[in-house]
This record gives structure tokens, sequence and C-alpha cells, in this order.
């Protein structure tokens, strides 16, 4: 069996290190909030309802700041631990863990001056527990969370909606259905006003996690008592009602012990005439002693729950670390490595784009079989070879001279000319895929998640990729426009050998073995009809260059740029990453601060979950 605590004391644990990384409920976290599954108990009651001094008697300390007004201003996290007969008895804040004190006047000062420094000397409130922890032979194993008191008027200092504000705060710990309500209660007041009791059944209507406790039973005036209300008849809840006698003003200020107020308490309800059949279950060492048991036994029956939500909370917190990646080592190999990798993870990324495992490497297709055959289209090639050009061409070729059989000068213009205007749509179609190839390589950086850690390296890799693109493209410009300077260099003589002779009108023409005349076409060079042939044989010519072009250019763009960047996009980097010192692996791999920050919260809370897991663990085996 476990020792009465050791459930309560692994909460207490837990709770600290939640708060301890700004995760005290109510949130608004990544993950689900692990304080929000663990069982507590909030003290909640009225300013004035005698709150501070049920604490103070159930911890046997004067400890609370005092005074008029909003006093409570944060929430405090109050973790009592049972120490052996004899122990000294010490405090500890969540704050300044390492600090014990004895003297608990200074805890009341130190809660004090805690409260001023997140909510400064004014009578704001603010939702940043803070964490006590009181070690003590003459206490239960119990947390308890005194929230700020529940009031109905702002007071000087506070802005107006200060009291919407507690109130909010309060349902923020009582409205989860592990929290356990300790309502607090003036006996001297009509119950049916009671803010605490108003509280808690907006949030608890059947009562089932709602402890009422009724405090200043002595101050109520003669010949009248509260049984009405402790026995369960004015208001009902699931467990007994709780009637506690505090401290009078008077012994306040005379500074009387707690432990013999505690004695005075004892002997008011064994000598009550109306409450002494209930004095076994009255006062505030059988509150602390009923709320331990009770709060273990709620722990007891969360667990499976709990344990649920920590073993989810660990898998999302792995898959985070995951994605935010792991740290990098501080030695230049180790640095040099990592950059290798990462440029390998981008490089992958950038090549399942071109071979169609993430989209856009299909718009280079795109552009050989769209683009380039409508640019083609689109030459003037209809002007250039138009009859009034072809005159005008053929006739300056001749100068002089006019061709005697036929005017190959003039074809060898037209040609050379008309070939010229393929250099515009090869060297569009060079631009248009180094502008697809520049997209992919922009899509694959921001794609890659393991490169977003590192924004210089991120932009190195981009500015390199770039680089390494624009000598593709260079190499790729002088390819196509060779390609179209070789169509133009050297004509396809056997195309012109297929084509019917033509003989000058008046002229001889030719015979066959037999001596006959052979059927060539007599043609008047000045006429129309001779010139629109010419026209005709050149275009026939072009598009069978055009035919040739269309098939050529798109391989000489894809040898040129696509595969080059496939093979050797990066190879240039590698190079200069070779040959840097172990500084300038540093400020590559130097990770944008948030991130960095990011994945040290991540990891404090996968710590926390693990050590959570790995405690509960301990303490079910015990059982």
């Amino acid at each position: 069996m476990t020792t009465m605590g050791s459930l309560i004391g692994l909460v207490n644990r837990i709770q600290m290190a939640c708060t301890a990384l700004g995760d005290y409920g109510g949130g608004d976290n990544s993950f689900s909030s692990l304080w929000d599954e663990l069982p507590s108990v909030a003290v909640v009651g009225g300013q004035s309802s005698g709150k501070s001094s049920v604490l103070e008697s159930i911890v046997g300390r004067d400890f609370l700041p005092r005074g008029s007004g909003i006093v409570t201003r944060r929430p405090l996290v109050l973790q009592l631990h049972k120490t052996d007969e004899g122990q000294q008895e010490y405090a500890e804040f969540g704050h300044l863990p390492r600090r014990r004190f004895t003297d608990f006047n200074l805890v009341r000062r130190e809660i004090q001056d805690e409260t001023d420094r997140v909510t400064g000397k004014t009578k704001q409130i603010s939702p940043v527990p803070i964490h006590l922890s009181i070690y003590s032979p003459n206490v239960v194993n119990l947390t308890l969370i005194d929230l700020p008191g529940l009031t109905k008027v702002a007071v000087e200092e506070q802005p107006e909606s200060v009291v919407k504000d507690i109130e909010d705060m309060v349902q923020s710990y009582v409205a989860k259905p592990n929290c356990i309500i300790l309502a607090i209660s003036p006996a001297n007041q009509d119950i049916a006003t009671s803010d605490a009791i108003k509280l808690s059944r907006e949030v608890d209507p059947t009562g089932e996690r709602t402890f009422g406790v009724l405090t200043k039973l002595d101050l109520m005036d003669k010949g009248t008592n509260a049984l009405d209300v402790l026995e369960g008849r004015a208001y009902l809840l699931q467990y007994p009602w709780v009637g506690i006698v505090n401290r009078s003003q008077a012994d306040i200020n005379k500074n009387v012990d707690m432990i013999y107020a505690r004695r005075k308490e004892r002997e008011y309800f064994a000598s009550s005439p109306d409450y002494g059949h209930l004095a076994s279950k009255m006062g505030s060492e059988y509150l602390a002693k009923l709320l331990s048991k009770h709060l273990e036994s709620v722990i007891l029956a969360k667990i499976p729950g709990i344990t649920s939500v920590i073993n989810k909370g660990i898998d999302e917190l792995e898959s985070e670390m995951d994605h935010l990646g792991r740290p990098i080592a501080v030695d230049a190999g180790a640095q040099l490595y990592t950059i290798l990798e990462l440029c390998r993870a981008f490089d992958k990324i950038f090549k399942e784009h071109l071979d169609g495992g993430r989209p856009g490497g299909d718009r280079i297709y795109g552009v050989f079989d769209n683009q380039l055959p409508a640019a083609l289209r689109k030459l003037p090639f209809d002007r250039h070879l138009s009859i009034q050009n072809v005159r005008k061409v053929v006739s300056e070729a001749d100068g002089y001279q006019p061709h005697l059989i036929a005017p190959e000068q003039g074809y060898r213009r037209l040609i050379e000319g008309a070939l010229n205007y393929y250099r515009g749509p090869a060297e569009a179609s060079v631009d248009a895929v180094h502008f697809v190839l520049k997209e992919l390589v922009r899509n694959s950086v921001g794609e890659c998640q393991e490169l977003k850690r590192f924004p210089s390296l991120q932009s190195a890799i981009a500015v390199a990729s770039y680089e390494a693109l624009e000598k593709f493209r260079d190499e790729g410009r002088k390819t196509v426009v060779r390609l179209v300077d070789m169509e133009s260099s050297y004509l396809t003589v056997d195309f012109f050998r297929k084509l019917p002779q033509e003989v000058e009108k008046g002229g001889n023409p030719a015979t066959t073995k037999g001596g006959n005349p052979a059927a060539t076409p007599v043609v008047d060079r000045h006429a129309e009809g001779h010139f629109r042939r010419i026209g005709s044989n050149v275009s026939s010519y072009v598009n069978m260059v055009t035919d040739t072009l269309r098939n050529t250019i798109p391989k000489a763009v894809v040898y040129c740029q696509v595969k080059e960047a496939k093979q050797s996009l990066l190879n240039h980097f590698y190079t200069q990453i070779g040959k840097k010192e172990g500084k300038e692996l540093a400020e590559l791999l130097d990770e944008d601060p948030a991130l960095m920050e990011k994945r040290v919260q991540c990891a404090k809370r996968l710590e926390l979950y693990k050590k959570a897991r790995d405690e509960i663990d301990s303490v079910s085996s015990v059982r």
C-alpha cells in the first residue's frame, strides 16, 4: 500500500513543474494542459468570509498576508507535506527552490513581494500562481489552491472589471471536473447570499465536488445556531458540512499560537450545547484530514486518465521535437555532416518535384508541348515569304548579275532570314524552364521541414541553387542558339535536289538520253509565279527545320538545364562548404531564436511528462 500522501506529493511535484513551464491551467498551450487533469482543491469564498483563517488553521501557522480589500491577488498553490515528529517546520517557494524559510513572518512578506513582482504595488490581480510548500509534523499531506476572494465592488486603484476578472479566474479553476471546491461561507450571514455557494452551484449543481465550510460560528447572534446548514437541511451537499471556529481579531493581534487556537476550537465544539453531537466532525483538523483522504482517493481513481493524458502528451511532444529538430553538435565535423544532410534533404525534395513525386515538374513539359510550338506558329514567316519580300530579297541577292538558272543566293538569304526567327522561341524556352526550376527550388526550400530551423543555411542553399541555375541557363542559351546556327550554316542539299528544275523562258531545256526534251518547267524569272514558287520552296524547307528544332530544342534544354540541375545543383556549394571553418559553419546553423526557445520549452515539457509517467508507474507498483 502507498503511504498516505505519496499520491498527493506526486501531484504536487507535477503541478509545480507545470507552473514553472507556464502551464497552470486555463492558458493557451499547444498541448492539453496536464495541470487541468490533476485533481486539486480550490478554496473559494467572498472577502471577509474567513478564508485565510481557515487555511492558517489547517496549516497551524500564521503566514498569509492580511489587510483590507483584496489581499489575495494571485492564486496560491499551498502544498502541505507531513514530516516526522520533532522535525523543524519550514517553507519553500517554487520560485526560490533552494531557500528554506523557517520564519513564517518572512513567508508572509515573500508572498506579498512575489505578488507585487507580477501585479505591481497596485490592487491588480494575476492568474499566475505562487507555489508554496510547507513541511511540518502538524499538517496532513494536502494541496490547496487559495484563490482571490470574490467581491462585488472595485476599490481604489482597481479597474471596474476587477469584479468580473476575479470571478472569471475563480471559474477557470472550479469549472474543471477534476477540481474539488472548498466553499467558505460565514455562519453569521444568510447561506442563500453566500458568494462561494452561489458560484459552486453554477459549476457543480449536484454538489458532487463541493465541500461546504461554515466559519464564524462563534460570532452568531445569541440564541441562534447554524444546525440547519451543518446538518444539510438549508443546502444539501454530497459531503457533510464542516464548521470552523477561527481565531478572533483580538487573538490575531496578540499573536495567539495556532496550535493553541486549534485546541480552543476543539474545546468550543466539545462543550457547545448546539454542536456537541457533531464535535467529532467539526474543526480545522478534521477538515484537513477529510480533504486529504478524499483528495488521495480522487487521485487514485484518476490515475488511469492522468496516465493516458501523459502518454498522449509524450507522443505529441516527441512528434513536435522531431518536427523542430534535435539540438546541433558543437564540433565542426558534426556541423558539416548536418549541413550536408540538410542539403541532401533539400535536393531529394527538388528531384521529387522534377520526377513527378511532387507537383511542378510537369510545367517543364508544358513549355515544350505548349509554349514552344505556339511560339513557332507565331513566327512571321507569311510576311517574310510574301511575294513582295521574296522578289526584293532575290533581286538584292542577284546584284548586277541576275541569276542564270536558279536564284541560289536568294534562296540562302531567305532561308537564313527565316531561321534567325527561331532564336526568340529557342531562348524563350530556356528562360521559361529556368523560371520553373527557380520556382521548384523556392518550393523545395520551403517544403524542407529540416531547413526551417536554419534561416541562414536556407538562404545560402537558395542563393547557391539560383547561381547554379543561372550557369545552366547560360549554357542552355548557347546550345539552343548553336542549334539554330547549325541549321543556317549548312542547308540540307537533298531537299533542294528533289525540287523540279526551272529553265528561264527562251532558254534551252534539258533533254533526256533519247534526245527528247525533259519535263522541266519553263518560267519567266520576272513573273509572279516564279517568286511564289521560290517562297513555297523556302516555306517547305523552313517547315522541315521547324519540325527538327521542335524536337531538338527540348533535348538541348533538358540536357543543359534539367539534367544538370538534377545531377549537380549544389556541387559548387559543396565545394565551398568543405572550405569553411567551424565558426562559419556555426553561422550557417544559426537557428531562429524563437524556434530555439520553442524547442527548449518543448524539451522541458517532454521531460516533465516523462518524469511524471515514471513517478506514477513507481507509485502504482508500490501500491
